[in-house]
This record gives structure tokens, C-alpha cells and sequence, in this order.
């Protein structure tokens, strides 16, 4: 179903530049304003329930070796409201389908000294408000260069943040959880080191950015369908407690290249009372174009294994030999080469893992280390580091291609650029091509070190164009793809749906660089998730990695039932089984949850929700009908309590109910967890023990009569 109504309603000279213009959201809960300030200069705020949740605003952007910017002197020439609402659905997601409702505001502007026309669209929804700016094609705007967008969030007193710190490289970070005023004075204990990161201000932060009020109103900021546009973060004015947009430059320190017609990302605020809606929220998604990719039938949620948390926690390595001090591709004969006798990529031990996917009935096998260069791949700017098509000696491609496929397995590509986008998309069509050449239908490109084209960031307009070039162009060779190092998802992925999967967040693997906070998956669902899904590869069983190398002295801050958790609360349809193979034998029983949990979802139910503190989901499996629920929780034990009144009313259900041990915690007894079974319907309730750093996890199956 799909309803348009327009109304146009046209201002000339005699319009009021301080008559105000309202926006209602179609429940009637939220009230957008925008108007103009005396000296021009555009301003919006918006109320949720009769309560201001964002001050008045300014909007407008600086431009670079222009006269004039486009911040004030501005006069409303014509306003024009819409109505939208349909449903659709998505390739794959939370649920099968998603209604996309809102009231449209777009007001066109003109700049009187420049005779210069910007339009600002304001689309409110049930649970938020979205805005860009655009640029209609016009003689007196052609080309521009953005100095910065001045975009305003003010807010309404000092509310507590899940923040990290601003950076133009990287958002691998734990959170820090603070009051807005506490943020300078603890910006740089929330750094912590990375192979490139690019900080900016004390007091800047990075979206998305979740905020709670004293009276307990959830705030969410962030930004939707980046495309041809430098990333935001906010910096905040914490005198006046006023965030505003901060774009990632170039080396030039140029913020955005701009030809007319052209427009901006839509900044998004999402803002509910109750903190399960935030997480339940599809306006991200909904600001984003339908899918361009017209037959969708290849593109595939995929749960997989992979020669990965070895190298990860130094029990394996990438490279193949030790005996050259550099490598150039085509020169260094790696035929001649010794091997280390550490190298993770070899026929047998891939072969291993095909098994071990087959025998339990996994989609897919990754592999990292596969190809030449990895002895010399990071720190030297190297602009030919790989060439994605040379295997090591050890790795035969088209044998274990056959051998993958005799076993129903798909194999997915790994692809490391080393920060050297110009050498990647120097051999993207070939590659690609490769790929399907020996049945590769998924890559996981990765983006490490500093970029070396351009001396620039990982997130600025440059780099946020190879990433979609990337997408689309695999789009072409239907090729999925699972970036990490990329910019943050901003909902993309309606629009290209094989791009299955992103990183762009601190996962699993930092519990291999010392650990990270045990609540930091309380909070990635409100914060990483709302732009999209996250490779965040769960399911680690053996928490004391000294097991697996000896000099690794770091601990996975997690107990085995908050692992098994991840797989709902951590929403992606694209979930790997990360662990070694051994440890999933040692812990058959709880190893089975993760066989049997589903990775497509028809329906998705929020439970309970506390940003660093809980989070449990319910969702329902496409194909089986079967219901899974996960809870993850922080740093202290508490009794979780759910009602099963999603189920459907008249039937029994088995529920499997794999939870943390009494004497259960992350860091002492993370191992500790207990299985049983219990009988189930939509009447029944659940009250669970979960420890700190811990959770449970339900597979809950129909009794047939």
C-alpha cells in the first residue's frame, strides 16, 4: 500500500521571514518548527509530547573562498508539505516487512545578496525527524566547496551520553558513559590506540550518539544515506550544551566537493521514552532509497566459520614465510620461500574448517592470509601491496573450491587494501572476477592503516565514494560484501542489499587486544546498530586466550551464555561462529544454539532495554516459524523478567533456555552456564538470573500435535 497526498502552499514577497512553520509527525506526538531568525538565518526545533527536545536550531553550511556562505540572509520564496506512507520489504532484516510513514516539510530558500536558492526537507516521523539540505540546479550555484556544515543540535539540559570520542579513522572505541558536560575532561581517557586514528576536538563525538535525559527521554543522533558526502560528528558547545556538525575533511582540509543539483545526508533524531523503541526504530532505513538492484534473489544472509580468531589471537599468522625483508608483488618468488610453519591459510587446515561447517550445517568458510603480500602489508605506504588473485604456495584455490562445493559450503573472500584504495579498485573488476571464477559469492574487504591516496581519513567525501563504488560495482559481479574500516552504516543497505555487513565499531577482535568493557554490547545496538548490521563476530567459548598462545595474557570480557546471546541481540545476516573449531567440541550442548539460531528474521520483538546496561530481544525466524531471545547484560548481576505473549495464542512451545550458572561472571567463572527445558505459551512468564558480563539465550520451538 502506498499513499501520496501533496499540498503546496506558495509564499512570494509578501511572506514573513518570522512566521514559523509547523511539522506535525503523523501520530500527532512530535512538533517541528522551522523558521527564520531576523538576520535570515534558517532554524528548526522540535518538541516530542508538548516537551522541547531540541532547542532552536540554526542550519546552513560555510563555504570555502566564497564571499558569501550559505548560513543566513535568507528568505522563505516557498514552502510545500507532503504525506507518505507505505510498506515494504526488505531483502532481508528484523522483520518481513516495514511501514514507512511520514509528514514532509520542504522549504525553499533564497539568499537575497546572492540571488542563490537552497531547499531544506524535514520528513517527520512517528519515532523521529530527518533533514538535508539541497541544491537545485541554478546559474548563481554550480560548483561549491563545503568549509563545514554548520548543522545545530541544542539540547535542553546536561543529559547523559554513550559517547566516543570524535576521529576520522576509526570508531573502534569503547564507550564512555558521562554527563555532556563531563565529555572534555575525559575525552582523552576514552581514546585508547589504533593503527590510524585522526582525533579532532575534546569535546567531539561520533554518531550515531545516544543521549538520556534526567526525565527519561532517549535521544539519538546520527545521519542517513551518506553518499558523496564527507561523514558527520558532532562537536559540542558545552557551555550551551549545543552539538554541531563537524565533517571529516581531506588533507586539504576540504569538506565536501559539491556540484548543484546535489543534496546532503539526511541528519536523523530519533526520540522515544522508552528506550526499546530506539532500538525498534526503521527510520534510518526508511530515509534511504528503495533497493536499485532489481533482482535480489543471490543475495543470501549467510552464517559462517573461518580461519580468523587464530590469527587474531597469535596462534596463527597471515603471512607465509619469514625470509624476505620486503616483498613486491611479481619479483619476491614465493615458490622458493620457506614457510614459517605458522601460516593460517593452507589447504589442510581450510579443509578442516570446511568440515567442521559441513558437519554442522553452516552456510560458509572465510579465509584470511589466502594471498601474497602479507609479509609486507601495513606501515610502509605501499601503494601495490596486493593483488588479490596470487594464492601462497599452501593454498590451492580451485582445489579447495571443489572441495567446498562437494560439501555444500560457500567460501568467502577476503580482501585487506592496507589503506591503498587506488591499488584495490586498480584490480576490483579482475578480482571480483576471480571470485566467481572459483565460487566466491562474498567478500570481507578490510581497510587497515592510514589512507594512503590523497593523504586522507578514512570517512571523508573521497573515501565514502570508493566504499559505495565498491558496493555497487560488486553489486554487478553479485558479490555481497562485508566492509571493515569503512565509514559507519547510515542505512545503506536498503539501497544495496548486498552490502550484507560492516564492522566500523570496536568487536571481537579488541577482546584479543586486551578486552573491552563487558557492557559494551549494551550499548552497540543503540548507537553502531541503528545504521545497519555489524559483522561483530560472537560466539567465543574460551575466554582465556593464554590457551591459545601463550604470551596472549588477554581475557574476553563475556560470559559463554552472553556469546550465545549475541546472535539476537547483535542483529546482522551476517553471523560468524568465531571461535576455533576445538572449542565448540569441548561445549557441544552450548554450541547447539548457535547451530540452530536463525539469521533472518520475519518479526523482532524489544523486551527490555537499557542503554549500557540490557538488552533483550525476541525474534522469529523466517522458513521455521521458530522464536529465538537474547539478553545481554552489563556490569551487574540483575534478574531479567519477560512475558512469552508474542507467542501465538492456543499453542505449546519447548523452550531451550541456555543461561549463566548462580556463581557465574565474566571475568572469574565465564564458562559457568546451565541448560534445561521448560514448556511454554503466550502466557507464560520468565524470570532469569543474568551475570555480570552475562545473559541468556531461548530457542523456543512449536509442539506439533
Amino acid at each position: 500500500m502506498k499513499q501520496f497526498l501533496f499540498t503546496a502552499l506558495l509564499w512570494l514577497a509578501f511572506f514573513s521571514p518570522a512566521k514559523s512553520q509547523q511539522l506535525k509527525s503523523p501520530n500527532g506526538k512530535f512538533v517541528m518548527e522551522f523558521s527564520l531568525q531576523n538576520d535570515g538565518t534558517p532554524s528548526y526545533n522540535l518538541n516530542y509530547k508538548s516537551k522541547a527536545v531540541v532547542k532552536p536550531s540554526k542550519l546552513g553550511l560555510e563555504l570555502k573562498d566564497d564571499k558569501k556562505s550559505l548560513l543566513n540572509d535568507f528568505t522563505v520564496v516557498a514552502t510545500k508539505t507532503a504525506t507518505f506512507d507505505e510498506n515494504w520489504k526488505p531483502v532481508w532484516g528484523e522483520v518481513a516487512s516495514i511501514r514507512n510513514h511520514y509528514n514532509e516539510l520542504a522549504v525553499t530558500l533564497n539568499q537575497k545578496e546572492t540571488d542563490r536558492q537552497i531547499v531544506i526537507r524535514f520528513r517527520l516521523f512517528d519515532d523521529g525527524l530527518g533533514f538535508r539540505y539541497e541544491f537545485p540546479s541554478q546559474k548563481n550555484l554550480t560548483y561549491f566547496v563545503i568549509k563545514e556544515e554548520r548543522t545545530q543540535f541544542a539540547m535542553t539540559g546536561d543529559h547523559t551520553a554513550f559517547w566516543i570520542p570524535g576521529d576520522y579513522d576509526t570508531q573502534e572505541y569503547d564507550y564512555t558513559t558521562s554527563k555532556l558536560s563531563e565529555i572534555r575532561g575525559l575525552s582523552e581517557k576514552a581514546k585508547t590506540a589504533n593503527v590510524s586514528q585522526t582525533s579532532f576536538s575534546t569535546t567531539g563525538v561520533q554518531t550515531a550518539l545516544m543521549l538520556k535525559t534526567t526525565d527519561g527521554l532517549y535521544i539519538n543522533l546520527h545521519e542517513a544515506a551518506l553518499i558523496n558526502y564527507s561523514c558527520m560528528h558532532l562537536n559540542l558547545d558545552d557551555k550551551n550544551m549545543i552539538f554541531e556538525s563537524w565533517l571529516t575533511p581531506d588533507a586539504k582540509g576540504d569538506k565536501g566537493y559539491m556540484q548543484a543539483p546535489s543534496h546532503s545526508p539526511w541528519r536523523t533524531i530519533i526520540i522515544s521514552d522508552d528506550a526499546r523503541e530506539i532500538l525498534a526504530s526503521k527510520m534510518t532505513l526508511n530515509l534511504n532509497d528503495p533497493s536499485k538492484i532489481e533482482d535480489t534473489s543471490w543475495i543470501k544472509p549467510v552464517k559462517y566459520v573461518g580461519v580468523w580468531w587464530e590469527m587474531i589471537t597469535g596462534k596463527s599468522s597471515w603471512a607465509y614465510t619469514d625470509d624476505f625483508p620486503t616483498v613486491q608483488l611479481g619479483i619476491s618468488d614465493f615458490s622458493k620461500a620457506k614457510p614459517n610453519g605458522k601460516h593460517g591459510a593452507t589447504t589442510a587446515n581450510v579443509k578442516k574448517y570446511i568440515d567442521f561447517a559441513a558437519k554442522n550445517g553452516f552456510d560458509a568458510v572465510l579465509v584470511e592470509g589466502w594471498n601474497e603480500g602479507w609479509e609486507d602489508w601495513f606501515g610502509h605506504s605501499k601503494d601495490y601491496v596486493f593483488d588479490f588473485l596470487t594464492p601462497y604456495p599452501d593454498f590451492d584455490v580451485k582445489g579447495l573450491h571443489e572441495y567446498a562445493k562437494s560439501k555444500g559450503i560457500k567460501m568467502i573472500m577476503h580482501h585487506e587494501t592496507s589503506g591503498s584504495v587506488r591499488n584495490y579498485e586498480r584490480h576490483l573488476d579482475k578480482a571480483y572476477q576471480f571470485m566467481k571464477d572459483n565460487g566466491y559469492d562474498a567478500v570481507k574487504s578490510g581497510y587497515v592503516g592510514s589512507i594512503i591516496e590523497n593523504g586522507g581519513n578514512h570517512y571523508n567525501q573521497f573515501m565514502n565514494n570508493h566504499y559505495q563504488y565498491a558496493i555497487e560495482k560488486a553489486a554487478d559481479y553479485k558479490i555481497m560484501v562485508n566492509a571493515h574500516e569503512a565509514v559507519r552504516p547510515t542505512g545503506i543497505c536498503r539501497t544495496y542489499p548486498n552490502l550484507i555487513g560492516n564492522e566500523a565499531a570496536r568487536g571481537t577482535e579488541y577482546q584479543s587486544f586486551g578486552g573491552s568493557k563487558p557492557n559494551h554490547v549494551t550499548v552497540l545496538p543503540f548507537t553502531r546498530l541503528v545504521g545497519g548490521p555489524m559483522d561483530y563476530t560472537p560466539g567465543i567459548f574460551e575466554m582465556d586466550l593464554s590457551k591459545l598462545k601463550p604470551d596472549n595474557h588477554s581475557h574476553v570480557n563475556s560470559t559463554l551464555a552472553n556469546q550465545l546471546a549475541l546472535y539476537v541481540t547483535m542483529y546482522s545476516p551476517l553471523q560468524m561462529a568465531a571461535d576455533l573449531p576445538e572449542n565448540y567440541d569441548r561445549f557441544a550442548d552450548a554450541f547447539q544454539f548457535i547451530k540452530d539460531v536463525a539469521i533472518d528474521w520475519t518479526d523482532s520483538k524489544y523486551l527490555e532495554a537499557e542503554p549500557g546496561q540490557y538488552v533483550t530481544v525476541a525474534r522469529k525466524a523466517k522458513v521455521t516459524n521458530n522464536w529465538f531471545i537474547g539478553n545481554v547484560n552489563g556490569d551487574n548481576s540483575r534478574t531479567s523478567t519477560i512475558k512469552f505473549d508474542f507467542l501465538e495464542k492456543g499453542k505449546k512451545y519447548i523452550a531451550t533456555i541456555y543461561a549463566d550458572a548462580k556463581d557465574a561472571h565474566y571475568k572469574t567463572n565465564p564458562q559457568a552456564y546451565t541448560i534445561r527445558k521448560m514448556t511454554v505459551t503466550n502466557k507464560s512468564k520468565l524470570a532469569q538470573l543474568s551475570a555480570p558480563g552475562g545473559g541468556y539465550a531461548i530457542s523456543i520451538i512449536e509442539i506439533k500435535k
